[in-house]
């Protein structure tokens, strides 16, 4: 009998448990970032990442990326841009038009499968600047490895 009360009691912390880290997800709705140094780039979203070495702008766009990731990217994506398996490690883009292309694909439309949102479109909230400075830290990071 007492086997029986503390297996339940085990499989009820271990789904409180569970339940913690589903909420420890926190909340996807993008946050501002501030691009504040970082030349305009318009309306018109541009093909490759303009802010990619040896662009003078590049280390203020890791900056301000590393900063911008960590508020919205990070919970999914992995700290330093390692993922965890939740979403993919955005470190195995290439630094070319090829993996800027994939990109831009996500943040502008998201990624929606089965009417369920696995991403939500980050472009919809942030500038054009602030993506393009996340996408250089996740290039800084990828260098790393």
């Amino acid at each position: 009998m007492n086997n029986k009360i503390f297996l339940r009691s085990l499989l009820a912390a271990g789904v409180l448990g569970m339940s913690g880290l589903v909420l420890a997800h926190g909340d996807v709705t993008p946050q501002a970032v501030n691009t504040k140094g970082l030349p305009q780039l318009g309306e018109e979203w541009l093909d490759e990442n303009p802010y990619r070495a040896p662009n003078e702008h590049h280390d203020l766009a890791v900056e301000i990326g590393s900063s911008a990731y960590n508020q919205n990217c990070a919970r999914c994506h992995g700290l330093e841009a390692i993922s965890g398996g939740i979403a993919p490690d955005l470190r195995e883009l290439e630094a070319s038009y090829d993996g800027d292309e994939w990109y831009k694909e996500r943040v502008i439309n998201g990624a929606v499968r089965d009417g369920a949102v696995y991403m939500p479109r980050m472009a919809d909230t942030l500038s054009q600047e602030a993506l393009w400075a996340i996408r250089t830290y996740i290039e800084s990071e990828a260098a790393k490895q």
